[in-house]
């Protein structure tokens, strides 16, 4: 008889890492549009928004009264 499988939701739905902010050495400080640091703020705002969905998700269902 073979056992059911039991993985953690964190193997299912592992909890977002934020993006790796830029080395500040990797500006080229010609004004780019968008620049390294808009591109990260993006991926941070990305990355803000994917936490609180895995959070919701992984919250106790609420208690049945």
């Amino acid at each position: 008889m073979s056992m059911p499988d039991v993985s953690s939701s964190a193997d299912t739905d592992p909890k977002p890492t934020p993006p790796e902010p830029p080395d500040f050495d990797a500006c080229c400080g010609n004004g780019c549009d968008p620049c390294i640091f808009d591109l990260h703020d993006m991926a941070m705002d990305d990355y803000r928004k994917a936490l609180k969905a895995w959070e919701a998700r992984q919250a106790p269902p609420p208690a049945q009264g």
